[in-house]
């Protein structure tokens, strides 16, 4: 039997947690094949990708729940363990790694010490997490009374019911995560294809434009947006030559970067947004776009920095409306230096564990 079939016929030992407003197969890399190619397949095979319903496989229907966390220990001398991230395409047979998840990110602690990656403390664990995509590290704070992982508690994030236990992530050297720089295209304001953007890259590219320069209102709800055609192909088209100019690259089969569109609060927040991935609407907004979003608004210059300099002129906590409701963003930026340089950065979000066991994937072509 080929090394293929004795894992189609032994299976996957995999948990899925949700982590923030997504969900996702979190896997030890020893558990997967070496090779690249082969554990795509693999990971692909499990969620049911390529098929808009995943019917036959571990997949939701949705990019938000087409995700997959790779963990294992780390050599790195500021981390525990590793974690790669991979977007998994639903009705595409597409795997990327061009990219960071912070939801995906908010499970990896739990998973680390409950697979013994990370021994517990009594009280709280921090566990130091090497975001493989973009080479940087996450700290995140994990409830474990008792030396055990607590997914109960009463914090509660917006496109989530219930509460859970409060889980901070702190982000170190996440300033250009994918391009290498905080402002990729070296300035804080660029015109790309008719509209006013500041591209900026703190652990997330996201290109930032006010929503009335694309003629919204910025309070648009995410169905309103997603009937919206002329929307989307005027997003992809602001985004492929963004792209280019941030040294992306061709971006055009890549989920990064990310378009953020900004408007005056409406709902008691601080700035209003609404997030596309690549131009599908969000109907939240990622943890680390939201991060970037705010250290850009934050630069005397950018796009939206009238909207923070009325709203949130010296950073700090910061409150995010979306199309589903608010998120909680701390983000401190040093504009007095040339580049700009960010002091502080991190959210609060939540993980529960919903599955761990073998999992079978869909048997190979």
């Amino acid at each position: 039997m080929d090394a293929v079939n004795d894992t189609d016929e032994a299976g996957v030992r995999l948990t899925i947690l949700r982590g923030g407003t997504s969900r996702g197969l979190y896997v030890e890399a020893a558990d997967l094949p070496a090779d690249p190619a082969a554990r795509d397949d693999l990971l692909l095979r499990l969620m049911g990708t390529p098929d808009p319903r995943q019917i036959d496989g571990l997949g939701g229907a949705t990019s938000l729940t087409s995700k997959v966390a790779v963990v294992g220990p780390s050599e790195h001398p500021d981390a525990d363990v590793d974690y790669l991230f991979l977007q998994l395409g639903v009705d595409e047979a597409s795997v990327s790694d061009r990219q960071n998840c912070g939801n995906i990110l908010a499970g990896v602690g739990p998973f680390a010490l409950e697979r013994g990656l990370v021994a517990a403390a009594e009280g709280a664990t921090e566990v130091r997490i090497r975001m493989v995509n973009s080479d940087s590290v996450a700290v995140a704070t994990v409830a474990t009374p008792g030396g055990r992982v607590s997914y109960r508690g009463d914090v509660a994030i917006a496109g989530v019911p219930g509460t859970a236990a409060g889980i901070t992530l702190a982000f170190a050297d996440t300033e250009g995560s994918a391009t290498g720089a905080l402002l990729p295209t070296g300035r804080v304001r660029d015109t790309v294809d008719g509209v006013e953007v500041t591209c900026v890259d703190n652990g997330m590219p996201v290109v930032l434009a006010l929503a009335t320069s694309l003629g919204l209102t910025g309070h648009e709800g995410h169905e309103e947006l997603a009937a919206d055609t002329a929307l989307a192909e005027r997003i992809d088209a602001l985004r492929q030559k963004a792209g280019a100019l941030m040294g992306l690259g061709d971006v055009a089969g890549s989920s990064v970067p990310k378009t953020v569109l900004l408007a005056p609060p409406a709902d008691g927040g601080q700035v209003a947004t609404r997030s596309f991935i690549p131009v599908r609407p969000h109907t939240a907004v990622g943890v680390l776009a939201a991060v970037s979003v705010v250290t850009g608004m934050l630069l005397p210059g950018a796009v939206g920095h009238d909207i923070a300099a009325e709203h949130f002129p010296a950073g700090g906590r910061v409150d995010v409306e979306h199309p589903t409701g608010h998120f909680l963003v701390d983000v401190v930026v040093d504009a007095t230096t040339s580049p700009p340089r960010v002091t502080r950065s991190g959210v609060v979000r939540t993980a529960r564990k919903l599955m761990d066991g073998t999992a079978f994937p869909r048997p190979a072509s």
